[in-house]
């Protein structure tokens, strides 16, 4: 499965913007999808994620801001995110599970493939 993300861009802080991450094949509903974020001089860290069954994990400090949700259908992941703050500016990833119905879906995904990554700047 192949990842496409979009929907980056320049916002103020305390706007929103919903990123998409868009999959390629036939199987792409069998399998977990995560977003993760990546901001200069910093490590990649896990955003939040999407099991094919709907189950939802979040980074504790995102939950109430970010919202993950997915379309099967148009076999699209998407990370609404509001109330953006100057911190939340990153380089943001999508990364699909190389594994099928998986029943969790953390940092510890075993990364099938990612997203070309896509920039949200958050001014203040």
């Amino acid at each position: 499965v192949q990842l496409q993300a979009s929907g980056g861009g320049l916002v103020q802080a305390g706007g929103s913007l919903t990123l998409s991450c868009s999959g390629s094949g036939d199987s792409f509903s069998r399998y977990a999808v995560a977003w993760f974020r990546q901001a200069p001089g910093k490590e990649r860290e896990f955003v939040a994620g999407i099991t094919w069954s709907i189950r939802k994990n979040y980074l504790d400090s995102l939950k109430d801001r970010f919202t993950v949700t997915r379309d099967n259908t148009a076999k699209t992941v998407f990370l609404r995110m509001i109330r953006l703050k100057p911190e939340d500016t990153a380089v943001y990833y999508c990364a699909i599970d190389s594994r099928p119905y998986e029943s969790e879906v953390g940092p510890t995904i075993r990364v099938g493939s990612w997203g070309q990554g896509t920039l949200v700047t958050v001014s203040s």
